[in-house]
């Protein structure tokens, strides 16, 4: 069996469908950030142990209950309230969990981003990875921008190729945009800190090659753009219609943000 933690802050809406997915688990943890909404009553109601701590950033968040959460099972999977596993994700996972060696510390897993019933496998630059699923004691996470990478590491990191479903547009535009002018802010002050060594950026790891990547290629004059244009018209990211064009359109906004945030801080020093 695997232990589920999610991380929750007001996420009534989401957080029913994404319990439903993982009822399959008799170890579901929901560490809670001070959500003022009916979350901390339906994670309950749904069987999940409910923790609260307050916020300060996802990898400090995800350390918090490592250390903290009475974690039944040797392995963990961590979600968003926003992610749902699949069967065909469930089905992955076990089998991976169950015949992974002693050396292995987890796994890195990628998501199938959701956009108005499209899969955004073009324009989202399938597939992402991320640290999702650990041996419990085997690893430890490190802040990068608004997101986290694993540190810490006792063993190697392999593969799960078959994706978790992610709905990152289930409350709508305006949360987005306003939860990304957030995070812009963050990634500033991540890449336009002290960049990862350039050899990163040819890494096999996603986790070392992504945040390289986004250091270096934030420093390009017109860097917005290239990414619109890289992910709609080389990725061929048009032939995922209108949800395509108005995702491709956003994240070049929101590249854009890092960017003036950028020469901003630069300015202030």
């Amino acid at each position: 069996m695997i232990s589920i933690i999610i991380l929750t802050k007001n996420e009534e809406l989401d957080l029913p469908s994404c319990l439903k997915t993982v009822s399959w688990s008799d170890d579901v943890h929901v560490l809670d950030s001070g959500s003022t909404d009916a979350t901390i009553e339906i994670a309950r109601a749904n069987g999940a142990v409910v923790s609260s701590n307050p916020f300060r950033s996802f990898g400090q968040q995800r350390n918090h209950a490592l250390d903290h959460l009475e974690i039944k099972y040797e392995w963990i999977l961590f979600l968003d309230a926003d992610e749902h596993v699949s069967d065909a994700f469930k089905k992955e996972i076990f089998e991976a969990v169950e015949n992974s060696a002693d050396d292995v510390a987890g796994f890195y897993c990628c998501w199938k981003m959701m956009l108005y019933g499209v899969w955004l496998k073009r324009c989202d630059n399938f597939p992402k990875w991320q640290f999702r699923l650990m041996r419990k004691g085997r690893a430890r996470f490190s802040d990068f921008g608004h997101g986290q990478k694993e540190s810490e590491v006792s063993g190697k990191i392999e593969y799960i190729q078959e994706p978790y479903i992610h709905y990152g547009f289930s409350k709508g535009w305006s949360l987005w945009i306003d939860r990304h002018n957030r995070y812009s802010t963050q990634e500033s002050i991540a890449r336009g800190g002290k960049k990862p060594p350039f050899r990163q950026c040819f890494s096999k790891h996603g986790s070392e090659r992504n945040p390289a990547l986004k250091s270096w290629l934030s420093q390009l004059p017109g860097w917005p753009l290239l990414r619109f244009l890289h992910a709609y018209v080389i990725n061929l990211g048009f032939l995922e219609g209108m949800p395509g064009l108005i995702y491709c359109v956003n994240m070049a906004y929101y590249e854009f943000l890092i960017q003036i945030k950028i020469k901003e801080l630069k300015d202030e020093t």
